[in-house]
């Protein structure tokens, strides 16, 4: 484990459209001392070779290419499993990280001694096409969490040197089942840095709109089937959800 390093986990599948922009975000971030780990998950597109050439250009940027495809959830732990920076950071191959993304996070959870920070970003579709900031709380503790994923993927960091290890388990919402046990396995919470610092990208908002029953569903097997909540609980958590949702995904793009 290197003190200072960040690794960046990128899962990669067939993502030869947007991945350029994906990896270009984080060459030019200020924060310079990291490592980007790309899993290439039996990409059947041009993505493996459109990793290579960047990785000709940077010999931070490292390449595991998998024989078979196991999903997002394989590629992530495969990732996490290489990394050697006391801090992980996790970017999908279709966002994107502004300038300042890991300077200023990195040095928020310096100061303040935070082992999980997450911050505010925007949901987007292209540069043009950017939604208003999505609202985080300051601070989220275990049954704070289990009332929705209000943090994302592409903005959370932590701090390997001080949680047990863990993987992401190959069940829908698998980053947010992973937050869920981060919190309650070390007993800590995560803290909200109020910046905006990442782009979601979404295709359109009747997409997002498609997508939320499924959401729901799987939001729904998280509390009964990961976190062993009983009927009762996962009702109460649900309505959380619920709200949130409607909020959060509320004129999206801005339009």
């Amino acid at each position: 484990m290197i003190d200072g390093l960040v690794s960046i986990i990128m899962p990669a599948y067939n993502a030869e459209k947007y991945i350029a922009e994906a990896i270009e975000s984080v060459l030019k971030q200020t924060y310079t001392n990291w490592e980007l780990i790309i899993v290439n998950d039996c990409s059947t597109d041009k993505t493996e070779q459109i990793i290579k050439k960047y990785q000709e250009q940077d010999q931070r940027i490292r390449l595991c290419s998998l024989t078979k495809n196991q999903g997002v959830a394989n590629a992530r732990n495969t990732a996490i499993k290489n990394a050697v920076g006391r801090y992980l950071a996790f970017l999908d191959s279709d966002d994107i990280w502004l300038h300042e993304k890991l300077e200023k996070q990195i040095d928020f959870m310096k100061v303040n001694n935070y082992v999980f920070t997450y911050h505010q970003y925007r949901h987007f579709a292209s540069s043009d096409k950017v939604g208003e900031i999505v609202k985080i709380p300051s601070q989220l503790d275990y049954k704070d969490a289990l009332k929705g994923n209000s943090i994302g993927c592409l903005t959370v960091c932590l701090d390997k040197s001080k949680i047990k290890p863990f993987i992401m388990p190959a069940q829908r919402h698998e980053d947010y089942i992973a937050w869920l046990n981060i919190l309650k396995e070390n007993e800590i919470a995560a803290y909200g840095l109020q910046r905006d610092l990442g782009r979601y990208r979404v295709d359109s908002k009747d997409s997002v709109s498609a997508n939320k029953l499924k959401s729901a569903i799987w939001t729904w097997k998280v509390y009964r089937e990961s976190q062993k909540l009983n009927f009762l609980q996962s009702i109460y958590y649900m309505l959380f959800y619920i709200h949130l949702g409607l909020t959060k995904h509320k004129n999206i793009l801005g339009e």
